[in-house]
């Protein structure tokens, strides 16, 4: 099973690390050239969660931090 928050729908994304070499001509040099672009994935802040359902089940799943701090998610107390 991927790493989806189940809430939000937040999923990992492709995306470039670009890395520049050179001095900026802001601050004196002739600017900065383009020296590799390597491939990265951006994954989103996710914690496995005891959730409680309407349902009134509980259940583990994946929840963005983001949602937990917004109160979307109702934990389920401990045993």
């Amino acid at each position: 099973m991927s790493k989806v928050c189940v809430i939000t729908g937040k999923r990992p994304h492709k995306g470039g690390s670009i890395t520049r070499k050179g001095q900026s001509k802001k601050s004196g040099g002739i600017g900065t050239s383009l020296v590799k672009n390597t491939k990265r994935t951006f994954r989103p802040n996710l914690q496995r969660v005891r959730v409680k359902l309407e349902s009134g089940q509980i259940k583990r799943v994946w929840v963005s931090v983001k949602a937990l701090k917004a109160g979307k998610v109702q934990k389920a107390p401990r045993k």
